[in-house]
């Protein structure tokens, strides 16, 4: 123990876990000094984290107020039943874990602690949440799961910067409209093995919110502003009473992942198969029948159907593979309806015209799907346009007129016949902060040609197989945010993206990877990551480090011997867990 102590003395960190302590050595509650006439305490550190999980304390002393300079402090997996008043002594406390404990109330000056960043409550005996919290203005993580929590108190809506909330497991029947209009930085919402009936309307104020967890309450119905939440990549709300779902759903562009297993759905809306999703789970429902449109939603891996009363589709197809039926809804879709063709198409100049008004308040101007082999001049005959979209066409080169769009920040040139990298303009552009280009028959881009893009936040090149001889080039672009190699052909992780610490989504699907690198842990930025479709075989324990941001990971498609499929179809959140668990400890 002395070794020990003199070691946190030094570091200021001390690590006391599963070490079957009964109380806390007097010596920790002094900061850490023994009275050795031999310590040079000028030398000596405050103690700034303390770790003390898996033990059997009972009791956190009032003397903890002598510990002014903690910033961490772990009490988990103990016997302890209140914490002590001084904990409101502790100015710089960012994170308290006490999860695990057997607390039923909380002193009122835990809310004197005003550093706190993110707390976890979860697996004890609390009714209520403190409303002392709010005066922490930089709340971001609350975790309370597990507890017998029967409401949320109203002043918690001034935590504005919340963006991480678990209540799970508690006995929640309703939630405060306001909340969610204060909470606009969620990204995280956890409300699952509730009493909740309804979800608030103004879910839709949840712009940022990724992932959605609601099931096993009595919620009756989805509201229509959930389509507010356009950041939405995950919703689960199995084991509900839902009769049905709002058409509104198929507009959320990000969702990949709806669990709408055992509740009481009669069908699957028409709008609803405008998503991408590659996980469906409409089990154990009332469904005699599916819409043939779900046919059109190619991006589903995996649609399960089993427990519903199908009288369309033959029992070997609702049990069969997920391709299998979808290849069967889309034979089912009327030729009229495959071929919707127009009456009255208008000319090139017509939809070239009122692109260019409705440009006019948008500031983006949308030329794209017109079949031109070169860019009209209306491209650079409004120069203060931000956004330009040429997508979808013929157009083998870029005009240097195209220089003179001073204002511009995103260029869409995907699903073109660009075969030379477009040096000239996009080098003269210093506004330009998104380029795609994507699905072109690009020859070759040279890291010589990257150099001048350093601004660039988002780059998209999937599909030019053959035009990034070495994809590390792309480190040369320290701004990037969002990086997309679907379909390059790699065969090895670019380890030169390692050093992109701001890169936030990272696509590498559809690749021939069979290995990702320990280093993955380096992207402490990433929230999303699309490794699917590749070859392969094992995850590196370290990627889950990412747990805190990593929101989404898209693993469908590889050959993983390491994790179980059980697991994988239980989202992201259950595998970033289990690969941290993995990780030796400490």
């Amino acid at each position: 123990m002395e070794r020990i102590l003199k070691s946190a003395r030094e570091s200021g960190s001390l690590n006391l876990s599963n070490r079957s302590l009964r109380e806390i050595p007097k010596e920790v509650y002094n900061n850490l000094d023994t009275g050795s006439q031999d310590e040079k305490w000028w030398e000596g550190v405050d103690l700034q984290k303390l770790i003390l999980a898996h033990n059997n304390l009972e009791v956190l002393r009032e003397d903890l107020r002598n510990l002014s300079s903690l910033v961490v402090l772990n009490i988990s997996h103990n016997k302890i039943s209140s914490l002590p008043a001084a904990i409101g002594d502790l100015p710089l406390l960012k994170s308290l874990d006490m999860s695990f404990n057997q607390i039923n109330t909380l002193p009122e000056e835990i809310g004197l602690a005003t550093a706190l960043v993110k707390v976890d409550f979860s697996n004890n005996c609390l009714t209520e949440l403190p409303p002392n919290l709010a005066t922490c203005p930089d709340l971001s993580e609350l975790k309370a799961s597990n507890n017998n929590i029967s409401r949320v108190p109203d002043v918690l809506a001034g935590c504005s910067k919340l963006s991480k909330l678990d209540l799970e497991g508690n006995k929640l029947v309703a939630l405060s409209e306001n909340m969610f209009v204060s909470w606009t930085m969620l990204t995280e919402l956890n409300l699952a093995k509730n009493l909740l009936t309804a979800i608030p309307g103004s879910i839709g104020a949840l712009p940022k919110l990724i992932r959605l967890d609601i099931h096993q309450n009595k919620i009756t119905s989805i509201p229509p502003s959930i389509k507010g939440c356009s950041s939405l990549a995950e919703l689960y709300m199995g084991n509900n009473l839902l009769s049905s779902i709002p058409a509104d759903i198929g507009t959320l562009s990000k969702l990949g992942i709806l669990d709408l297993h055992s509740n009481q759905l009669k069908e699957y809306p028409v709008g609803a198969c405008n998503l991408k999703l590659s996980f469906l789970d409409l089990s154990n429902n009332s469904l005699s029948g599916l819409p043939a449109e779900l046919g059109k939603m190619t991006t589903l891996r995996k649609l399960l159907l089993t427990g519903n009363p199908m009288r369309t589709l033959r029992s070997s197809l609702v049990s069969g593979p997920t391709t299998t039926l979808l290849k069967y809804l889309r034979s089912r879709l009327s030729s009229d309806e495959e071929a919707s063709g127009s009456r009255s198409t208008p000319t090139k100049d017509d939809q070239i015209a009122a692109a260019r008004r409705l440009s006019l308040s948008s500031k983006e101007l949308d030329l794209s799907v017109l079949g031109v082999t070169s860019v009209p001049a209306a491209a650079w005959e409004t120069s203060d346009v931000v956004k330009l979209d040429l997508s979808k066409n013929s157009i083998e080169d870029l005009p240097n007129e195209l220089s003179l769009c001073s204002s511009l920040q995103s260029l869409v040139l995907s699903n073109n016949k660009i075969k030379r990298w477009p040096h000239t303009v996009v080098s003269s552009l210093p506004c330009l902060s998104s380029l795609k280009l994507d699905n072109n028959p690009l020859v070759e881009i040279s890291s010589t040609d990257l150099v001048p893009l350093s601004k660039l936040e988002v780059l998209d090149l999937s599909g030019n197989a053959s035009a990034l001889p070495e994809p590390s080039a792309v480190s040369a672009l320290p701004q990037l945010q969002e990086l997309y190699l679907r379909r390059m052909k790699l065969h090895e992780f670019p380890n030169g993206l390692l050093g992109l610490k701001l890169l936030r989504i990272l696509d590498l699907s559809q690749n021939h990877l069979t290995t990702v690198p320990e280093g993955i842990k380096n992207f402490t930025a990433l929230i999303e990551l699309d490794l699917s479709d590749n070859n392969i075989t094992a995850l590196p324990a370290e990627l889950g480090l990412l747990e805190a941001n990593l929101q989404v990971l898209k693993l469908d498609g590889n050959p993983l011997r390491s994790i179980r499929r059980t697991l994988l179809e239980r989202g992201t959140k259950a595998v970033l867990k289990y690969l941290k668990e993995k990780l030796p400890s400490e």
